[in-house]
């Protein structure tokens, strides 16, 4: 509710669900905006690819299909070691 707020007060109206649950899995993050929908899986120690993956096998944009914004896959890697983004890849579904 906090983040949601946040947006609005910057002028970006939007909201977001984390580990949102759906029938194949819980998506990490989901942000939806006016006309855009970012789906995020995080990976601590794996790599962008699988969390990217992950997104595909699982199906986390299914809900998406007929959704007239853009739909846009984001994987992101954090090093447990460096406790930093390691890497992050993205893909427009």
């Amino acid at each position: 509710r906090r983040q949601r707020q946040m947006c609005k007060e910057t002028g970006v109206y939007c909201q977001l669900h984390v580990e949102k649950t759906q029938s194949r899995g819980r998506v990490d993050c989901v942000l939806e905006t006016k006309d855009y929908v970012y789906i995020f899986e995080f990976k601590l120690d794996g790599t962008a690819a699988e969390a990217l993956q992950q997104i595909e096998d699982k199906g986390y944009a299914t809900p998406y299909q007929t959704d007239t914004r853009k739909v846009t896959a984001i994987g992101v890697s954090f090093s447990s070691e460096t406790m930093t983004v390691e890497e992050w890849e993205e893909k427009t579904l």
